[in-house]
């Protein structure tokens, strides 16, 4: 399964309210979605026909999560009854409003990853999914800063080992998909201030000159699950119902056993 291929599934089994996306380019992934959409690329190469509603912002993702609202899209939407309708669902359920899936692919280079990752978990609630592209690289050249190879993860693999080192609340899928492999994350707390607190120490002790060192567990895909099996597990149900309900944190224990099992 292709990474295409897996959101594609992604949207069908997970059914989010509204999508993000950061890092366009050619806006194939961006044409999976059919719901309110945000997409964040600074130099938009859009070739595909897009089917959502999309607020498309020219920016880099710092810049954009830098403003005083930026998912203002999602709050009002371009459709007057929609909007309406959008509203006075937040108004019933609370507060502002919250992403439900994203899919990261922006700057190849760990710490742009690590800080979209730690932007969108500040909008998101424990239900939502997010989904970090070219994280399993193929070799050491894949996973240069400095590019010199046509395919190009760069060092952006490094988030995965951060989070399960200093965010053992989330669980850290790798999936096995082609070409350089993606990771979902589940459990988001956007009250944690964990990565921000330890950002400095984290950059100090990742951050590092080519060549990358990359252990083999990651080049091997070791850890490494199927879309399929993952799509096709069992907790989906319950965690779409949990998100739809608004369910409490503590409603993610199970579902989280049940992502657990599917992983090993």
């Amino acid at each position: 399964m292709d990474r295409h291929g897996f959101l594609r599934q992604l949207h069908k089994v997970y059914r989010p309210r509204n999508y993000l996306e950061i890092g366009v380019n050619d806006g194939r992934s961006l044409t999976l979605s059919r719901v309110p959409t945000v997409a964040v690329d600074p130099a938009f190469k859009v070739t595909s026909e897009v089917s959502c509603d999309v607020h498309m912002v020219k920016a880099t993702s710092d810049d954009f999560f830098g403003r005083k609202d930026p998912l203002i899209h999602l709050r009002n939407g371009r459709n007057p009854f929609r909007a309406l309708a959008r509203r006075d669902a937040l108004n019933l359920l609370g507060g502002d409003p919250r992403l439900e899936l994203a899919f990261i692919d922006g700057m190849h280079l760990f710490e742009f990853a690590l800080r979209d990752f730690m932007n969108v978990e500040r909008h998101s609630r424990w239900s939502s999914v997010i989904v970090l592209d070219d994280m399993l690289p193929r070799n050491v050249d894949e996973a240069a800063r400095d590019r010199h190879t046509g395919m190009w993860t760069g060092d952006v693999f490094k988030v995965a080992q951060v989070l399960r080192r200093f965010r053992p609340d989330l669980v850290v899928v790798e999936l096995d998909t082609k070409p350089t492999g993606v990771v979902a994350i589940f459990g988001a707390d956007p009250t944690s201030t964990v990565l921000k607190d330890n950002y400095d120490k984290i950059m100090e002790e990742y951050r590092a000159d080519d060549p990358q060192v990359v252990p083999e567990e990651v080049l091997l895909r070791k850890n490494a699950v199927q879309g399929e099996i993952l799509l096709g597990a069992d907790f989906w149900p319950a965690l779409v119902r949990a998100r739809n309900l608004r369910r409490p944190r503590s409603a993610f224990a199970p579902i989280r056993r049940g992502i657990q099992a599917v992983t090993g």
